[in-house]
């Protein structure tokens, strides 16, 4: 495929992608208090614990905002704090039961926004096309 028609892809497709992103992102619960760092954090910690610097660094921002962002998550119980069995001054973060909870409403609620605008606006032609096309965007994501 020639450079050129990658470009003219490229510039078709990224307006889509980031009102796609941004509308989703819309789609989380009203009542939900979590910026988009802070479920951000939560996924983070999902399959694994993380000291507070080595999430900064994940979510590019000091380690005095991810402090602040912790002690939010904290107080609504979202997360865990463990401290190092070799190293005192180390606080492993984990995510909480309620935590896991509350990011699986948010992917369920999304998903379900999802299927039924594509049942609902794309035609069986259209969703094989969309079908089709997760292979080559998730190794977009990957690049």
């Amino acid at each position: 495929m020639s450079t050129k028609n990658s470009h003219n892809i490229a510039a078709q497709l990224r307006p889509v992608l980031t009102r796609l992103v941004r509308k989703m992102r819309k789609l989380s619960p009203i009542d939900t208090p979590l910026s988009q760092t802070e479920r951000a954090v939560l996924v983070s910690l999902e399959n694994q614990s993380l000291l507070s610097a080595e999430l900064a660094v994940i979510e590019k921002i000091t380690p005095q905002s991810m402090g602040q962002v912790i002690t939010h998550l904290n107080s609504l119980g979202l997360i865990e704090k463990t401290p190092s069995a070799t190293d005192k001054r180390k606080v492993y973060l984990s995510i909480s039961t309620l935590g896991k909870e509350m990011i699986q409403q948010v992917r369920n609620e999304r998903d379900e926004w999802l299927s039924k605008a594509i049942s609902e606006v794309c035609t069986a032609q259209e969703q094989e096309i969309l079908k089709a096309a997760i292979g080559p965007m998730a190794k977009l994501v990957e690049f």
